[in-house]
């Protein structure tokens, strides 16, 4: 009776685990395509970008087709085997994470397939497990510090990506047990596409009380673990591989600290010394007037990829690329406009450039000086008020951000000077 019986146990804790773990089905995201007729087509782009910098053809005299062709391939992206461009991010705050495998396929002298690839955001490289047969049981683990911004997306390159062929030979992950803090946390069922998969997160992943840095700091490293459960079998190899797992997620903003904001009297206030409850000045955009506006919701986070920009009257501004200035004739502007549209949801974003005239308290200013900053920063952002979407920062009219999970009763912060 004894073998019925741990069958019978078997079956019984198998069916009551799996009743506990949850499916997670990705949608299908950027469908891949590095074929020749694309090679040539980055070529084109290329030879514009040069042509573009050397003088040679200007921005407004671009034909038709060659601004089909940049709004294919975006500038901010060097070569076409970047998974992200230049502009700004959720990693221009984020990615300060590691990333470990249980086992790595060893070099072939020319290539290698370690565990980095996983994270060094091209679709030329991939991690390959270097078990033998299909890498059942081996597992990917990406270990965050307590203070890193929180995850909402994860974003999976499946199989090798670099060529259909090389994708088609190899064999890739159809089911993932993903862990969290080293505890089942659900099983990703990937679909076998040559596409990117999208996993969106019902709840955010992280540490959720940051209105401490200090304390936030203290606290444990968590992790994100995903273990092979099951593959599709590669056409030549057993070998089972993985192009890139990137993320997207929150507590990433816009604007440094020190940045003086307006309040509703119009004395100025340091954005990181403001509170929830706060009245401060905003623009009502429909009727191009100024009105008090209560801060419902703040956040903060520390940044890096910045730029400062100078104005006509010598006050400064610094923020990332994507964050969205007022034009003086109430258009939304920003250094990379295609990411401000995705990121903060608006339309016909003008793209923001030296004499751009931007809107301020009192009048309209020039943009006289755009430069990068080095290093990571303090920032912090508003990201809910109770009438319009906007407030005043060193006296420039900006936009606030909307967090895509807000967090209920968080009250957190960002900005510059």
């Amino acid at each position: 009776m004894k073998l019925p019986i741990a069958i019978f146990l078997l079956l019984f804790t198998t069916k009551l685990f799996s009743q506990d773990l949850k499916t997670l089905v990705p949608v299908k995201g950027y469908s891949y395509d590095f074929g020749i007729e694309v090679q040539n087509d980055w070529k084109k782009r290329n030879q514009l970008l040069d042509d573009l910098e050397n003088g040679k053809k200007s921005w407004d005299s671009l034909t038709d087709d060659e601004n089909k062709l940049f709004e294919k391939y975006d500038e901010t992206f060097e070569s076409m085997w970047d998974v992200l461009g230049a502009g700004c991010s959720w990693y221009c705050g984020a990615g300060d994470y590691t990333v470990t495998a249980s086992s790595e396929l060893s070099s072939n002298g020319k290539i290698n397939y370690n565990s980095k690839n996983l994270t060094d955001f091209s679709y030329q490289t991939s991690w390959v497990e270097g078990t033998k047969g299909y890498g059942i049981g081996d597992f990917i683990n990406f270990n965050f510090n307590p203070s890193h911004p929180r995850v909402t997306s994860l974003i999976i390159a499946n199989g090798y990506v670099k060529s259909k062929q090389k994708w088609k030979d190899n064999s890739r992950a159809h089911k993932l047990k993903m862990y969290i803090d080293n505890v089942p946390f659900a099983i990703i069922e990937l679909q076998d596409i040559y596409a990117e998969q999208i996993v969106e997160l019902k709840n955010p992943l992280g540490h959720s009380d940051r209105n401490d840095f200090d304390k936030l700091k203290e606290k444990e490293n968590w992790n994100i673990k995903f273990e092979i459960l099951s593959v599709y079998k590669g056409d030549k190899y057993e070998d089972t591989a993985i192009s890139e797992i990137y993320f997207d997620g929150l507590d990433v903003h816009c604007l440094a600290k020190g940045t003086q904001i307006t309040m509703a009297d119009k004395t100025l206030k340091a954005i990181e010394n403001l509170k929830v409850g706060d009245k401060i000045l905003s623009f009502n955009r429909e009727t191009e007037s100024y009105e008090i506006s209560v801060i419902r919701e703040l956040a903060s986070q520390y940044h890096s990829a910045l730029v400062n920009l100078r104005f006509s009257n010598e006050t400064e501004i610094t923020c990332t690329k994507d964050h969205p200035i007022l034009l003086n004739n109430t258009k939304w502007s920003s250094i990379n406009p295609i990411k401000t549209e995705m990121d903060y949801q608006i339309n016909n974003v003008v793209k923001l450039d030296l004499a751009s005239k931007v809107k301020s308290l009192h009048n309209h200013l020039e943009i006289v000086e755009i430069c990068e900053v080095a290093g990571v920063k303090e920032t912090y952002t508003i990201v809910d008020l109770d009438k319009n979407d906007t407030f005043i920062a060193n006296g420039i009219i900006t936009g606030i951000e909307r967090l895509r999970f807000p967090t209920e009763g968080q009250s957190s912060i960002q900005i510059s000077k």
